[in-house]
Order: structure tokens, then sequence, then C-alpha cells
């Protein structure tokens, strides 16, 4: 685990009507707490605190950020304050929650529900081999949940095994989103932040300031989490990919008889590397997803821009969403429920 830069607030702790019960989670972009409202209900609370731009020591309840970082410090807190009134209108039963959001201690922070369950990748244990009902039965709500992400305006930019969890009653949900990589400021200006990648997951545009990212961006993370679904395998680093693609296709190494050629080959066709090349949005995904089992691979569709979502300006559709329930940044490769 990576070393704590910033000291977490202690249990106890009072943030507005909610108590601080522990931590849960670090990343270079925040810190997440669980917490109980002031009904004792249990919550999720992140903390916008980027490790890049501010520091706060031990016993410290409001962070140090120096007159240098001033500029980003604030034009990323206003983005996440923003981003977080508009998530608060996101509804979907298989994506996570904002409840609230407020200032406090010169930051900002975001209350979301507190969902119990396990990790995808924890859930499998045991289950595995998948048949595809079972596969189906978990990429669909999935799907329908990142399509209402993206039709909010919002890229998720952070999909994982980890960042799924699966509830007692086996329905998923989709818990992280991923932190912007860089923001622009009111002149225009890049301000750069803390990247929140997953090596294997992430596809190549997300590693560079000039990649052109959108709903294709998630759904090559989507492609390497079912790939390794039906596959036991770990997606290979994109950036290895580009070099020299020697990660074997899913339709080549997946079981076809469980799964279907086309499910197979939708997998490999969001996978690829070059983001011309994948499906431009969920629904074209869903549809190559869902062909007959012994269908081949779904169609290419041209470039489509999506619509603007009501309510939400073109800066405001144009932003990444910051709520990162588990933001640290873990190799897959240290994990052994996804090896």
């Amino acid at each position: 685990m990576a070393q704590q830069a910033n000291h977490a607030l202690p249990a106890g702790h009072m943030l507005e009507e909610y108590t601080i019960t522990r931590q849960l989670s670090l990343g270079g972009f925040s810190i997440v707490y669980l917490a109980t409202d002031g009904e004792g209900n249990r919550v999720a609370i992140k903390e916008y605190l980027p490790n890049s731009l501010a520091l706060r020591g031990d016993g410290e309840i409001k962070p140090q950020i120096t007159a240098d970082h001033q500029s980003a410090f604030r034009y990323g807190m206003k983005c996440f304050f923003e981003e977080g009134r508009a998530l608060a209108r996101l509804s979907h039963p298989n994506v996570i929650r904002v409840l609230n959001f407020f200032r406090a201690n010169d930051t900002v922070y975001m209350v979301m529900e507190y969902e119990t369950g396990e990790p995808l990748n924890q859930w499998l244990i045991g289950r595995l081999p998948l048949d595809r009902p079972t596969l189906l039965n978990i990429v669909r709500p999935l799907l329908d949940g990142l399509e209402a992400i993206h039709r909010a305006g919002f890229l998720h930019r952070d999909i994982k095994p980890g960042n799924i969890y699966m509830r007692a009653d086996g329905t998923p949900v989709l818990l992280d989103f991923g932190s912007a990589r860089r923001l622009e400021n009111e002149d225009g200006q890049e301000q750069a932040l803390t990247a929140v990648v997953t090596p294997g997951f992430a596809p190549a545009e997300q590693y560079h300031r000039h990649g052109k990212q959108g709903p294709w961006t998630d759904l090559y993370a989507f492609a390497g989490v079912m790939y390794w679904m039906v596959t036991g395998k770990l997606p290979v680093e994109a950036f290895a990919r580009l070099r020299e693609d020697g990660m074997p296709p899913a339709a080549s190494i997946g079981n076809v008889d469980a799964f279907g050629l086309a499910l197979l080959n939708a997998i490999d066709w969001a996978l690829n590397p070059d983001e011309d090349k994948r499906p431009r949005q969920v629904a074209d995904f869903r549809r190559a997803c869902l062909a007959p089992p012994t269908g081949g691979e779904g169609p290419v569709d041209p470039p489509v821009e999506a619509p603007l979502p009501l309510g939400l300006s073109a800066s405001e559709a144009r932003t990444f969403i910051g709520a990162v329930l588990f933001a640290d940044v873990v190799s897959p490769a240290d994990d052994p429920a996804i090896q």
C-alpha cells in the first residue's frame, strides 16, 4: 500500500451532522471515511484532499496549501463540489448514490451511500468458472448504470473488479468514480491532478494529457473486467499493447461453448488499443454482447456524438467524476484474487 502523505480525521470527529467512525481508504486524490448520520445510518464520506496540492499533519483538521498550489486546489475543489451537486441528481440502482455535499475545514466533502457486500474479485472466488447467464446477470445491470453515468455527462475512469461490489442479494453496484487526471482553470490553463489508473484496465488514452477520452474509455476498462472474468487472465497493460499487442484475444482463449463467440468478440472489440476502433457508446457494446451466442462480431457503428444531457452545460458535460471510494492505485498483479 502507498505511504500515506495526508493524515485522516480522527474517529469521533464531527462533520456537519455526520460522525466519523474510521478511515475506509486513501488515495492520491481523496480520503474516504465510514461515518454515521444523525439517525445512526452508515454513510461513506469522501474528503477532497489531493496529496500533490495539500498536506495535513497528524492532529490537524485543516489542510495546508502552499501559495503556488492555491489556485489549482481551489479550482479542483470547486469542480469537486459542482460534480457532487450534479451526481446527486443521478439515481440508478446499480450505481453508488451521492446523498449530500458540503464545505468544511477549507475543503469539500461528498456523502455517499455505504454499500455492504464483497468486491467482485472476492465474490468470484469459489464461483469460477462462470456460465453465460451468471456473467450477463452481472454485466447487464452494470452496463445500464454506466450508460446512466454517461448520459449525465460524466465518465467513470476507474472501472476494475475491486470497484464493483456484489450485494448480498447478488446484484452488482458500481462504487468508484475515477478522479480527473487534469482540469482546466478559468483561464484555460491546465492544472495537473493525481491520476488514478489501474494497469491492465486503464486504456492508453488515460495515461497522457492529450488522450481522447469518451465512453469508449470506460468500455475498454469494462471489457477488461469481462476479459478477466471469462479467461481468468489479467489484461495486458495498455501501453505494452500499443508497442506490440501480444495479448491473446478472448475469442481465442475464452470458452466459446460457454459464452458464445459473439460475446467474446464483443470483449475484444472494446479492448482494442486504438480508441477509434472501439464501440462508441454503451448501447453499441451491449448490442454486441447480447447477440445470439453463435453470432459473429458486433457491427462497428460510426462514431456518434452523445447529446448533452438536459440541465448540464457543455463544460459540465466534459468534466470527469471525482468521487473515489477506493482510490488507492494498486497494481492488479499484487492482488492474488485477480491474477
